[in-house]
């Protein structure tokens, strides 16, 4: 009698664990995405980026059958985002929507940054590419590139532009614009490029290198005067704004891109995924429509093609950064 209850017991717990592996084998099956997906914007609301996170998380949305919460993690030049992101699960529930500022340039900003922007994600693809315009005060006597290049050099160290930080895109095409033409106009660094167009409109600062989505309205509204964008060719929605070369800055080009990111670790098959989705969403009409009314171009990549302009444009930043004397804290 034991030695059978002893059998039926055995029997009762291979049952068990046959069940328990079948369900565990149906679980690993299931097809990606079974839940809702964390989407980190590590931006403040408002600008660009975070414009283009939700755009993003939506089209997500509706191809992966999942909702994308988007989750605004901003401070530190968007480093707490970052961090965030680097150290949760790889599993696919956690995508972040990252940019060339942070990835190439914080490195040179910080002595600790908490993550390792190489080493520590999992590129998916590149998501959107675009310049930026140079936008005055109208009480700034120029109405044109090569009259604020006059202006400034007939009044060196007077004249200032502000950006959406140290190191951001709007900094690093200010920089550019001074070891390009010569000047001597002062950085005002403020925490977001909106921040720094709206004490632009109320005349605290003399010009920004903006980014389109704050800059349009007040451009629009005649609040601002635009004299150049940066990007190598003319913006459709500022058609017949010049670019820097055309206004007489040669080899001048400069910008900023967007990538979409996971932990490093996530399964390929989910990169894969991603990936082929990306693909999809940027040839959609609708989404090439909406993004170039923001100014920005779609854009799609090989994770691979997003780590290689990592690894190039890093240097090159930190020796930009560094001609503009600028120190890691």
């Amino acid at each position: 009698m034991l030695l059978l209850d002893s059998f039926g017991a055995r029997c009762a717990f291979a049952l068990v664990c046959a069940l328990g592996l079948t369900g565990t084998i149906a679980q690993a099956q299931a097809p990606y995405p079974t839940k809702a997906i964390r989407f980190i914007a590590p931006f403040p609301p408002g600008g660009t980026s975070d414009v283009l996170a939700r755009l993003l998380a939506q089209r997500l949305s509706e191809t992966l059958g999942q909702q994308l919460i988007v989750e605004n993690h901003p401070g530190a030049a968007a480093n707490i985002g970052h961090e965030l992101v680097a150290k949760s699960t790889p599993d696919g529930y956690t995508l972040l929507l990252s940019n060339s500022s942070t990835l190439t340039t914080n490195v040179h900003l910080y002595k600790r940054l908490g993550f390792d922007p190489q080493a520590d994600f999992a590129p998916i693809s590149m998501v959107a590419t675009a310049g930026q315009v140079l936008v005055v005060h109208p009480s700034v006597p120029a109405k044109s590139v090569a009259e604020l290049i006059a202006l400034a050099k007939a009044k060196p160290g007077k004249l200032n532009f502000g950006s959406g930080g140290v190191g951001i895109t709007s900094h690093i095409s200010g920089e550019l614009f001074k070891s390009a033409t010569g000047v001597n106009i002062v950085h005002v660094p403020y925490k977001g490029t909106v921040q720094a167009v709206t004490d632009l409109v109320a005349g605290q600062v003399d010009m920004v290198f903006s980014d389109f989505v704050p800059a349009l309205p007040q451009i629009k509204g005649g609040k601002l005067r635009p004299l150049a964008v940066t990007a190598t060719k003319r913006s459709a929605v500022l058609p017949e704004v010049p670019t820097m070369v055309e206004a007489g800055v040669k080899g001048y080009e400069s910008g900023v891109w967007w990538a979409l990111l996971a932990p490093r670790g996530t399964p390929n098959e989910v990169v894969a995924r991603l990936n082929g989705d990306i693909d999809k969403i940027m040839k959609l009409p609708v989404v090439i429509d909406k993004y170039a009314s923001l100014g920005i171009s779609t854009a799609h990549s090989t994770p691979q093609a997003v780590t290689q302009r990592v690894k190039i444009e890093t240097p090159e930043m930190g020796r930009v950064l560094k001609a503009a004397g600028v120190e890691p804290e």
